[in-house]
């Protein structure tokens, strides 16, 4: 099911996250019965569909060559590594030979459980993402944490450190009186279009869409837009921002251009200098906060616009709102 959602949307990648090997025994080799793992990577073969497996870092490292050995020669493209839960002499050493084993039988690793990056992935460019960030999943457990001044803060403090396995995208959203924490179900706090906006803004060359199927099913126009964003870029322009407030960035891949905005708790009003896009007429894909969006954060508008032909730019955002167009020349 979700090899067939991932192929239709073309999205690369599917992690099977922790539960397809057997709890509490840290051994990578034992496989519940319920799962055939070449047979899933035989059929996401044929949907044009890797498969991550998620490891516990104990696990992995119990004989990591084996393992690595063992998964790649099945067709796994690499792992994503959590719960280091620090940053001692023995953990940084570990993060070394996982990128080391990961790079020998050409795997790419997601070190998440971990801290914030320092220019590993220079060395070793299979390891393509790290955590170190209060990610979206923290909405599942934590009622007290503000995650939409988080999110307007991290740019400028975490990120300026590496990319972020923030794992974006929910499709539950709320307005700050309307947030609770749901395990089973869980939201996130601020607008849809805030949600849409993260994968132009965190930088995150592994991106996750953190929601079920079901719910992008239902979301088709969100859907397409998100499975569409690159994750690596050609150029980056920081727009506008202020610590804890907002911030706008302007990414580049091939010849579009994609621009996001955040704000905090605060609605907020701006204009965006396009500048950078040269001369020319330009069009842009609109996904902004709906007329609704500080009662139900859901509420977005999609639309088309020409770029004023002074490169400048309006737009408003709901609080905990977000903005996101994807400009191509006309």
């Amino acid at each position: 099911y979700y090899i067939d959602f991932a192929s239709k949307y073309g999205v690369e990648y599917v992690i099977l996250d922790e539960g397809w090997a057997v709890n509490k025994q840290a051994d990578l080799f034992q496989v519940v019965p319920e799962i055939d793992l070449k047979e899933l990577v035989d059929y996401g073969n044929k949907k044009n569909v890797g498969l991550i497996l998620w490891a516990g870092y104990w696990a992995f490292d119990r004989d990591m060559e084996k393992v690595c050995k063992h998964y790649s020669e099945m067709g796994i493209k690499g792992f994503k590594v959590d719960f280091m839960d620090r940053d001692d002499q023995v953990i940084v050493d570990f993060h070394n030979r996982g990128a080391q084993m990961g790079a020998k039988y050409k795997m790419l690793i997601d070190y998440h459980g971990t801290y914030k990056p320092t220019g590993l992935q220079r060395t070793y460019p299979n390891v393509i993402n790290f955590e170190g960030v209060n990610g979206l999943e923290q909405m599942k457990w934590n009622a007290e944490l503000d995650q939409v001044t988080y999110d307007v803060t991290v740019p400028f403090t975490r990120m300026v450190a590496g990319p972020i396995d923030y794992t974006q995208g929910s499709m539950r959203n709320a307005i700050k009186r309307n947030y609770r924490s749901v395990y089973s179900e869980a939201m996130s706090q601020g607008t849809r279009c805030r949600q849409l906006a993260e994968y132009v803004i965190f930088e995150s060359p592994l991106n996750m869409l953190c929601d079920s199927p079901s719910n992008y099913e239902r979301e088709e126009e969100c859907t397409e837009f998100i499975a569409s964003v690159p994750t690596i870029w050609d150029n980056t322009i920081a727009l506008n921002g202020e610590i804890g407030k907002y911030i706008s960035i302007a990414r580049q891949s091939g010849d579009a251009w994609y621009v996001g905005s955040m704000t905090n708790w605060d609605a907020r009003n701006m204009e965006l200098d396009l500048s950078f896009l040269g001369e020319g007429n330009f069009r842009g894909e609109v996904f902004k906060d709906g007329i609704n969006a500080d009662k139900v954060a859901r509420d977005y508008k999609k639309e088309m616009i020409d770029i004023p032909a002074n490169k400048r730019l309006p737009i408003s955002m709901a609080p905990g709102g977000g903005y996101v167009i994807k400009i191509t020349k006309k």
